[in-house]
């Protein structure tokens, strides 16, 4: 019984690296239909949402399976209680994904009047990581890179506000001209902090799944 119980384990480890692999892949392509300006990689990024979507339907609906079949407890119960939370945010990063591929779509043919698109690229590059290591986090039981990633939360947030201020000093200094395309990086810009604060999210719950401690300290399970 605990050999069958294992390998749906290492299954719902394999599924839930798939789901994040897939996020990033959407960030990845997000950013670079951002540079390009291609609307066409944009609508394959929001089709693409799709599979992100049915990913969450397949986790959770092996979770519900093993928490029903298998009745698990301590520290095997944490584990499928935090994967359930996860897949959450690892949707919601697919849906920020999106939103940026509508702004791509939206804006057409034009491009950014600002040379800070590099920056932008470079904040995308970290949230991916943030993401990555998450995940990593939860199958390796690596607490340390968990934390790591909460850490890493700042960073993001400090991209966002550098990015936002520039914007607004373009905003300024042409008098209104380009108005729209800068808000609109600033909105790209800000769905990436988004994508950097689900990362967290997911990192707390990777630390839940090992200590038994959530960062909202009214969650406790007793190991």
């Amino acid at each position: 019984m605990r050999n069958r119980f294992d390998a749906q384990l290492h299954s719902l480890d394999e599924q839930l690296t798939h789901m994040g692999e897939l996020c990033e892949t959407a960030i990845a392509k997000a950013t670079q239909a951002l540079k390009d300006g291609s609307v066409e990689q944009a609508k394959i990024i929001i089709s693409e949402d799709e599979e992100i979507d049915q990913c969450e339907k397949d986790i959770e609906r092996l979770c519900l399976k093993l928490l029903l079949q298998q009745q698990p407890v301590a520290k095997d119960l944490r584990r499928i209680s935090a994967a359930l939370k996860m897949i959450t945010d690892m949707e919601r990063i697919g849906d920020q994904t999106s939103d940026i591929a509508e702004i791509i779509i939206s804006t057409k043919d034009q491009t950014a009047a600002v040379d800070d698109i590099s920056e932008i690229g470079n904040m995308a590059s970290r949230v991916s990581k943030m993401v990555r290591d998450s995940v990593t986090a939860y199958v390796n039981r690596d607490l340390e890179l968990a934390r790591n990633v909460m850490q890493s939360d700042d960073e993001v947030d400090a991209y966002f506000d550098e990015i936002r201020d520039k914007m607004i000093a373009y905003i300024k200094d042409e008098k209104g001209q380009n108005g729209r395309k800068i808000f609109d990086l600033i909105m790209v810009t800000k769905y990436l902090e988004r994508i950097g604060d689900h990362a967290t999210n997911i990192a707390e719950w990777v630390e839940f799944s090992i200590t038994g401690v959530h960062k909202d300290s009214a969650i406790i399970h007793e190991s």
